[in-house]
């Protein structure tokens, strides 16, 4: 008899754990949602949502901060003009790939002495 009440015990025990840790499994579940009448709804609040292109195209180059305000002036403060990549000094133009190969080599091994030498003296 005590056999029977302590597997009996174990197995209601057992049930609740399995339907604590797996509620999906014991509750009803609702059909799956149809994926292109979500895609169709979402097309569809899109395209009612209006155009604001131009006004993304207004606030182009504007500080965040700034944007929804009227444009700054034109004078108030140029755009930095990009960087243009360094010429080769004539001298690299006249190297063979050999000897290039060789010059970047050769400050590639400088470099890794210099930062050698500073790691020692830390």
């Amino acid at each position: 008899m005590r056999r029977l009440l302590t597997g009996l015990a174990g197995a209601i025990g057992f049930a609740w754990l399995w339907r604590f840790l797996h509620p999906a499994s014991t509750a009803p579940q609702a059909p799956p949602a149809d994926p292109a009448e979500e895609l169709r709804a979402k097309l569809e609040q899109a395209r009612a949502g209006g155009d604001d292109r131009d006004e993304f195209d207004a606030a182009e180059g504007q500080p965040v901060d700034q944007i929804g305000r009227s444009p700054a002036p034109a004078t108030a403060q140029p755009e930095p003009a990009e960087p243009e990549p360094a010429k080769p000094e004539p001298a690299e133009q006249t190297l063979s790939l050999d000897e290039r190969r060789r010059a970047v080599h050769e400050k590639a091994q400088q470099a890794l002495g210099e930062m050698d030498r500073l790691g020692r003296d830390d």
